[in-house]
């Protein structure tokens, strides 16, 4: 008999191909999440759950599910699941790590210089009409070129982001709870600083971190009140890493000169005054969100799942523990 598996909301179709003909598929083919009752409902009985960011795993949901085995996450954070629980009762926990790391890269870059070059603000003049003749300073933004990019967290995507502040001749300061091998920082000329010298002396600075207790805030009106006032701040990792009321504060009084955010405290609400802020660039969490990378996410968790449902080491395990004995 096959394992009954669960995907929680629309994937890209080669995964789907791929769990059809190794499980017993229920497929919420949908872009919309289930509410949390019906979530619970559909997973009785189910050894696997291919999920989403949105969907919710937390110890009482875990609890309910005595048969489930695997929770893969369509995602590389998997701060929606209590690992901790899911541990406790032998569940397989797996996420995506890697495969989206050039792309969200790419995005926090663009982010970075939208902001800087003002390109949504200026986008808006001009389709608005407002555009009249060339003038010497119309919308005039921050070069980026030989700036200084202050990189908080160097994992694999902070690496990835820093090379392409290489291409802009910037200098790169960055600062994490483990410092980078030497020969990373020997090829990427990046140099290991305290936090707050990255607050203090960076043009751009670029969130990288996982969401966990002691980054959940980590930067509020006391980090950016250190900040320079033509600084930019970038974040891709997770919403409340940022304080965005505190945010918004910095940004009205000229604290800080802009800000690029893919990811917000309360998806898919935002700040309100954020929305009106001409000096904000904002998307709805897209950073990873090329055809070719989301493709392979799907496909990586129906592998994890199936791996763990074979009794196999999945080949992207977040509690590793599982299976260290």
């Amino acid at each position: 008999m096959k394992p009954a598996v669960l995907v929680t909301k629309r994937i890209y179709p080669s995964a789907i191909d791929y769990l059809s003909g190794r499980t017993d598929l229920d497929y919420h083919e949908s872009d919309h999440s289930m509410p949390a009752g019906e979530l619970l409902e559909r997973l009785r009985g189910k050894q696997g759950a291919v999920g989403q960011l949105t969907d919710k795993f937390d110890a009482e949901v875990i609890s309910a599910l005595p048969d489930l085995k695997v929770i893969s996450n369509v995602a590389v954070g998997f701060d929606n699941i209590d690992v901790a629980a899911a541990t406790e009762r032998g569940i397989a926990v797996t996420n995506t790590p890697e495969v989206l790391t050039d792309t969200t890269a790419d995005f926090a870059f663009t982010l970075l210089m939208a902001a800087a070059r003002r390109l949504v603000e200026a986008d808006n003049f001009l389709r608005a009409g407002k555009w009249s003749q060339w003038r010497i300073n119309l919308l005039c933004g921050a070069d980026i070129h030989h700036a200084t990019l202050g990189i908080v967290g160097m994992g694999r995507i902070g690496q990835s982001l820093a090379r392409r502040g290489l291409g802009f001749e910037m200098r790169v300061l960055y600062s994490d709870v483990q410092r980078a091998a030497p020969d990373i920082e020997r090829e990427l000329r990046l140099q290991y600083v305290p936090f707050e010298t990255v607050l203090k002396e960076s043009d751009f600075i670029s969130l990288h971190v996982p969401l966990l207790p002691a980054t959940r805030g980590l930067i509020g009106a006391a980090q950016l009140a250190m900040m320079k006032n033509s600084a930019i701040l970038i974040n891709t990792s997770r919403g409340p890493v940022v304080d965005e009321p505190a945010l918004a504060e910095a940004l009205a009084a000229g604290e800080i000169a802009g800000a690029g955010l893919d990811v917000f405290e309360r998806e898919p609400e935002v700040e309100p005054r954020l929305l009106e802020m001409q000096n904000v660039v904002l998307a709805p969490h897209i950073a990873s969100a090329s055809v070719a990378t989301r493709t392979k996410m799907c496909l990586m968790a129906a592998e994890n799942c199936v791996a763990a449902l074979a009794g196999e080491r999945p080949p992207n395990l977040v509690n590793t523990s599982l299976f260290d004995n």
